[in-house]
């Protein structure tokens, strides 16, 4: 169990504002268990991370985060590399983060209990710049739908989500990429490339299907051009991974990867994080989980 004092930083409206709730419930439990306990929330995401990053700077135990991946994210930023423990109480939407470490994503208690215990488990990063994530980069078509959605007001939650694929994929022409995969160039139309450091993004989908999260690599799926009725087909498969046996899948296994393609600005962990071109590559055992 952390000895010190722990940090809980919390997204009040994440899963639709359910984390309020897990927060209280999460309050009371570590204090029970005897942690002094920091209750933060910042009024945006620029506040949360400067809030998470003071926190880190001033030596606490471990900063716990209450929402989604999206939080993971941000607390990501804050925690790298500097062998402060990251504990999660899963609150998102999606909460594949959570689905890594085998964390409960409807028992707060026992999510809780995890952080408590006090048993850390080390992993990998990936790495573009000053910028971190833990999920999956997107950076083709689920970067362009993600781009529509939040242009769009109406309507909210998943639905905006699937209308906004519906609207790409009736314009949406396969992209010319060029990538460098470690120390050998590729040029290549293609629907997307995702790069992994874990296997899921957006609430299971399992576009980069193996990716280990201690291995020291990334990986890089391409989805060379395919119709869009096979597209759409294909959408379910990546719930159960089995997307990897259509012959336009590729995998690599790399350090570090360029990802060039006009227009497009890449999402990691869900949250945008930056134009093409970028190159990406791995922070091995760069985070520390309380799992």
């Amino acid at each position: 169990m952390p000895s010190g004092e722990i940090a809980l930083l919390t997204n009040p409206t994440a899963g639709k504002g359910r984390a309020r709730k897990v927060r209280e419930r999460a309050l009371l439990r570590l204090r029970a268990a005897g942690l002094s306990v920091r209750d933060l929330q910042g009024r945006d995401a620029g506040e949360s991370l400067d809030l998470a990053r003071q926190c880190v700077a001033e030596g606490v135990d471990a900063l716990v985060v209450c929402g989604g991946d999206g939080m993971v994210h941000l607390a990501v930023q804050a925690v790298a590399a500097t062998g402060t423990p990251l504990g999660i109480v899963p609150a998102g939407t999606g909460n594949d983060v959570a689905r890594y470490f085998d964390l409960p994503r409807k028992d707060t208690d026992v999510a809780v209990d995890r952080v408590i215990a006090g048993r850390t488990r080390t992993v990998d990063l990936a790495r573009s710049g000053s910028q971190y994530f833990v999920t999956v980069l997107a950076a083709g078509f689920d970067a362009i739908v993600n781009e529509r959605a939040n242009r769009m007001t109406w309507p909210r939650g998943q639905m905006r989500y699937n209308i906004a694929t519906l609207a790409e994929l009736r314009v949406f022409e396969p992209l010319p990429y060029t990538l460098q995969l470690d120390d050998r160039q590729v040029e290549l139309e293609a629907m997307l490339v995702a790069v992994g450091n874990g296997p899921s993004f957006g609430g299971g989908l399992r576009i980069t299907e193996g990716a280990v999260l201690d291995d020291g690599l990334l990986d890089v799926v391409i989805i060379k051009p395919i119709s869009k009725p096979d597209l759409v087909r294909t959408y379910p498969k990546l719930f159960r991974g089995t997307h990897v046996h259509h012959p336009q899948y590729e995998h690599h296994l790399v350090r570090s990867v360029t990802i060039a393609a006009p227009g497009i600005v890449s999402y990691a962990d869900g949250e945008r994080f930056g134009p093409l071109p970028l190159t990406v590559e791995c922070a091995s055992g760069a985070l520390t989980v309380l799992a």
